[in-house]
């Protein structure tokens, strides 16, 4: 043990020494962790959000108006308020539709303003509670009471609490629950009303608001379906489009793939440039390393003379390295962390893709593969470089190093 603690002793004092070529080390190593590792958080938080926000979803389709898609789209990844209209007939149409097991109509309505206070790009989305799938069992599981009169739920990053009462279009609404965090704007900027609702809030604008809004009663939004078992939603999706004039049928899984495909180019670029970025890095602590044996042969050689074995001073390099490597990975989280932190906002408005951060364990298991990835870089970064120093002769070190 007591040779243990000289070595590592000895480590320490031989990086102090030459603490600029230390610290450079180390930023190198920073650099590679924090680039690999913001990165991989962010596509993981970004794939959380889809994951989490398709379970809410819970539709294998979107039907909306064909002239619409763009919008309906982007409503749905980027939670970008819109509106748009087509009969309700389209409902009825749809449930008789080989394939489709479960149909329910959404309204989407974009306010002319949040609150005389705030200015928060809300969307209101209202729903029917004798069909829906989507808000409904999570009233059932949360509050335990269906929607009745002017009461609302409201998405996570809504600035109101239960108890609040919120005007749309002259109409004072309650809110009664906000739901948990999913990354998606769709659920998580947006007011979940009842249709019956919206419809009175649409006929009582026209007294009420400044700026009064027209929905017939016969005009919905969207209708979300659910797939029969042995039915793809692909193929239910071109069964819709035939049957139905004037409508777009969006399969969910065609909307995540499409997300995937966009995350997996993006992964590709990012780590195409962190393995640039490792094998630099590697180069450099291998160089380095490389020198400092060749600088400190004299001292390495009276080492061996007094008594430390090859395995000692292969041990000491390796230390060395490890201790900046590990030093960097440590560095190249907090770095990444802040980076990701600050930029964050940006990257996902700049994607307009969902974003959460993924469970604990998951955070864990990649902060501690961070960990790992910058102990292997110091690991074999120093092998060579060790190797050579424990094969030195200590006469001919001692020699060499005057």
């Amino acid at each position: 043990m007591g040779k243990r603690i000289r070595i590592f002793s000895i480590a320490v004092k031989n990086l102090r020494r030459k603490i600029i070529r230390t610290v450079l080390l180390l930023l190198a190593v920073t650099v590679v962790t924090a680039a690999l590792f913001s990165a991989t958080l962010f596509i993981s938080s970004m794939q959380n959000a889809l994951k989490i926000g398709t379970y809410r979803l819970g539709a294998d389709v979107l039907v909306v108006p064909e002239k619409y898609a763009t919008e309906a789209r982007a409503a749905l990844l980027a939670g970008e308020p819109t509106s748009f209209y087509m009969d309700r007939a389209v409902l009825e149409k749809a449930k008789r539709v080989e394939g489709v097991k479960a149909a329910t109509p959404q309204l989407f309505i974009k306010p002319a303003s949040f609150t005389c206070c705030y200015n928060v790009d809300v969307f209101l989305i209202a729903f029917e509670p004798e069909t829906d799938f989507t808000i409904t069992p999570w009233l059932e599981k949360n509050l335990k009471k269906k929607l009745t009169g002017n009461e609302i739920i409201a998405g996570r990053t809504v600035p109101v609490l239960v108890g609040d009462s919120i005007p749309f279009y002259g109409t004072l609404f309650n809110v009664v629950g906000t739901m948990e965090p999913t990354g998606m704007k769709f659920f998580d900027q947006s007011v979940f009303m009842t249709m019956d609702a919206a419809y009175a809030m649409a006929a009582s604008s026209k007294e009420n608001a400044m700026q009064p809004i027209t929905i017939e009663r016969n005009k919905i939004s969207a209708v979300l379906i659910k797939v029969q078992d042995g039915f793809t939603p692909e193929r239910v999706a071109i069964r819709l489009e035939h049957d139905i004039d004037g409508i777009k049928a969006i399969a969910s899984e065609e909307v995540i793939n499409t997300v995937r495909r966009q995350l997996g180019g993006l992964m590709k670029g990012i780590l195409a440039i962190s393995v640039v970025l490792w094998v630099l890095a590697l180069l450099m602590l291998g160089f380095a390393f490389y020198m400092i044996v060749n600088e400190r042969q004299r001292e390495l050689g009276l080492l061996r003379a007094m008594g430390a074995r090859k395995g000692h001073i292969f041990r000491l390099i390796v230390l060395e390295a490890i201790l900046i490597s590990v030093s960097g990975g440590i560095a190249g989280l907090i770095g990444g962390s802040a980076l990701l932190l600050g930029f964050k906002g940006l990257i996902i408005s700049s994607f307009k893709l969902p974003y959460l951060l993924p469970p604990v364990p998951v955070l864990m298991e990649l902060v501690a593969g961070a960990v790992l990835f910058s102990l292997m870089t110091g690991l074999i970064a120093s092998l060579i470089p060790a190797t050579l120093a424990s094969s030195l002769e200590p006469y001919e070190a001692i020699r060499k190093g005057e």
